[in-house]
């Protein structure tokens, strides 16, 4: 039932409005306020949908009424009644937001299409604050898988701008594009019941996204706070992980810090150097800065070599399985701490380091292999050479193996059921639990065999089916929008015309004609 409140001190015309409306619109439900003081203690209490008030009335003036109501109610819908002297008090009345202006004397019907007017506007907003508040709880539903493949996309290919875009207006404004990775690497835990933990910590925060457990390394994409330095910020969320309720994620859990990037098409570099910061897993502080690695024994340029570079070059060429390179520059390191003169312990530490990067990116792949360990004390540089060749030959081993296991037809088993499923809420998590691999190795291999990624293959699939749909006059776009897997009608609109130059509606109309 419509609620109406009418504010008059006059008693003729409070009774006279009454009357009008109550024939005109019988399914309104009306009270009645002498003057503006009345009509805020009404308005509390009775929370009227739309209130007529007038302007000039003793004591408290119908403006300062508004004023105080909208304060307190701001979605309810104001008419201002006055006679024509009052015109700049109408001017007023429409800076304060009122839906509308009577004069008096008014036709009764004049009277009954600007209240009904109001109701239809007023329904209107109800609506639409149903339908945001329908798609927010969606979205919060589904919020999960889709960080999870964005992060994974981010760390490891690209992602739609449309869809980071959608992720960053979920975060708020206090935080900024500039972001940096938080690398967990889990200890003596449940994998399952520790990644659980961070996620929710990480929900309650809402400063970042989380991507998939890899090999019990669990990525955190952070984003920059407005007025803490970054030091200060990484620290306190270091802590917050070290310290989840009940050692979640373990006594001997390592957290590597990467350094902040100005933009999130350079996050993978804060990704690799927070995987460089966990290569030593042993320091007390259970966290290490990227940053600080400079700073590490001997001089991080022994033998020409710069260490850190040839570390990100570890990594870049593990992905792209160029394993003869990485001989080679395991090589070169053990020849540059023997050229130099350095000790051989120094160089057995450095040659474990970079053994121990190769490592961690398999586990990050879902490759299971041993821990990287020397089974004797080197006592010559040839020794050395042995062992470290050894070592690695293992860890070839293990890529070698799981590569094998595959099989040679899997990205089309994957392909088929992101086509058959694509309207559902499918993730790279879920399409990893089907076939038995690490997502992120996923989507690698979506990468190298089909040069696009998972959630670009997903949207095309979405979007060829929706041009299907368009073909039937029968079916709304909004149909349309919920039949091919999307929960909101203008996301939806967003990433079809980004990808066919044309929104759905011109599309449509170009197809049907």
């Amino acid at each position: 039932m419509l609620k109406l409140l009418i504010v008059d001190d006059e008693p003729l015309e409070r009774e006279g409005l009454q009357a009008i409306l109550h024939h005109g619109i019988p399914e309104s439900h009306i009270e009645l306020a002498r003057n503006g003081a009345m009509a805020v203690e009404v308005a509390r209490s009775f929370e009227p949908d739309i209130i007529l008030m007038d302007i000039k009335m003793p004591g408290m003036s119908g403006l300062e009424a508004v004023a105080i109501i909208k304060k307190a109610q701001p979605a309810m819908k104001f008419i201002m009644v006055s006679a024509y002297e009052a015109f700049d008090y109408a001017r007023q009345a429409m800076k304060l937001g009122v839906s509308d202006y009577l004069l008096k004397p008014s036709k009764a019907s004049e009277i009954v299409a600007v209240v009904r007017h109001a109701t239809e506007k007023l329904l209107q907003e109800r609506a639409l604050e149903k339908q945001i508040q329908q798609e927010r709880q969606t979205l919060h539903r589904v919020m999960p898988l889709i960080e999870c493949d964005v992060v994974t996309g981010l760390l490891y290919d690209h992602v739609h701008e449309i869809h980071i875009e959608e992720m960053l207006a979920m975060l708020g404004s206090d935080n900024t594009k500039e972001a940096f990775v938080l690398l967990v690497v889990l200890g003596d835990c449940s994998a399952e019941a520790a990644y659980s933990a961070i996620k929710r910590r990480m929900r309650e925060l809402g400063c970042g996204w989380v991507g998939a457990m890899t090999g019990r390394q669990v990525p955190i994409v952070i984003f920059r706070q407005l007025g803490v330095s970054f030091r200060a910020q990484a620290s306190s969320l270091v802590q917050q992980m070290l310290t989840l309720q009940q050692r979640a994620i373990g006594t001997d859990g390592f957290v590597g810090i990467g350094n902040p990037y100005g933009s999130l098409n350079d996050i993978r570099h804060s990704f690799r150097e927070a995987l460089l910061a966990t290569a030593d897993a042993s320091l007390l502080a259970r966290h290490r800065f990227y940053a600080d690695m400079d700073l590490r024994q001997p001089a991080s340029s022994i033998g020409g070599l710069d260490r850190i570079r040839v570390d990100k070059e570890t990594v870049e060429r593990i992905r792209l399985g160029q394993w003869e390179g990485i001989r080679q520059s395991v090589s070169r390191l053990i020849d540059g701490f023997e050229h130099s003169g350095a000790s051989l312990v120094a160089c057995g530490q450095a040659v474990l380091e970079q053994l121990w990067i190769v490592y961690r990116t398999a586990m990050e792949l879902g490759v299971e292999a041993d821990r990287p360990l020397f089974s004797f004390q080197a006592r010559q540089y040839y020794q050395m050479r042995s062992e470290a060749q050894s070592v690695l030959d293992q860890l070839i081993e293990s890529f070698t193996r799981h590569r094998s296991k595959l099989e040679p037809d899997i990205i089309g088993e994957i392909k088929q059921y992101i086509a058959e499923h694509s309207q559902e809420e499918i993730s790279l998590e879920t399409i990893a639990k089907r076939v038995q691999l690490s997502p992120h190795y996923i989507s690698k291999m979506f990468k190298e065999q089909l040069g696009i990624n998972y959630i670009d293959f997903l949207t095309e699939c979405r979007i060829n089916k929706a041009k299907a749909l368009m073909l039937n006059p029968q079916l709304s776009m909004k149909e349309i929008t919920f039949e091919v897997g999307y929960n909101d009608p203008n996301y939806f609109s967003k990433v079809f015309k980004k990808i066919c130059g044309a929104s759905p509606s011109e599309y449509r109309k170009m197809v049907l004609h």
